[in-house]
């Protein structure tokens, strides 16, 4: 009985059974262009409990992509309820002139520094955080992307994949698609 309640205090103070205490995280998210603005958004040790919860299910790369789109949506609502990027629209001319509007700089940044997030709490157990990724089109149009890279034994062991919340209303599942397909300009129209 003595151990259970003192195992309940750990617990009801605050600690980890290493003994360390759990801490919100703090993450700084880019906004009005060209990560002109920040803001420090804050979760709190549920919504990453939350988020462990669904990413744990994954069993497989293609699974842990797929969970991570939804991830990143759910981040960025949390994100938006702390700061002005919920005013944030899809591409770069829907949310012109409005203060929290975030270009494709903005979103590879902060989705790039959330993926950092989850990665250095142990939640990526299929994929690891790469460097920001741009592709340049028509000379004069190029786009920023967060990537991550597959790290498991597989057919397509090491393949690299776009983690872009750049194309949906703010919230919205993130685009996962392999890099070469991003590369070559796949992803949704967004005008």
């Amino acid at each position: 009985m003595q151990r259970f309640l003192g195992a309940a205090l750990l617990v009801l103070a605050g600690l980890s059974a290493g003994g360390a205490a759990l801490a919100d995280a703090r993450v700084a998210i880019c906004f009005n262009y060209g990560c002109l603005a920040e803001a420090e958004v804050v979760f709190t040790e549920a919504q990453l409990g939350e988020v462990a919860e669904l990413l744990g299910r994954a069993d497989s790369a293609v699974a842990e992509r797929a969970l991570l789109g939804q991830v990143m949506g759910q981040l960025y609502r949390w994100a938006g309820t702390q700061s002005p990027i919920s005013a944030d629209r899809p591409g770069d001319f829907l949310d012109d002139g409005v203060y929290g509007k975030m270009d494709c700089i903005d979103h590879a940044e902060s989705t790039t520094r959330l993926l950092k997030l989850l990665e250095g709490r142990g939640m990526l157990r299929f994929h690891a955080v790469e460097p920001i990724r741009r592709r340049t089109r028509w000379v004069v149009t190029q786009h920023f992307s967060a990537v991550v890279r597959e790290n498991v034994e597989a057919p397509q062991a090491g393949a690299s994949f776009v983690v872009d919340t750049w194309f949906g209303e703010h919230g919205d599942p993130a685009v996962v698609l392999p890099l070469e397909d991003w590369l070559d300009g796949e992803g949704p129209n967004v005008s």
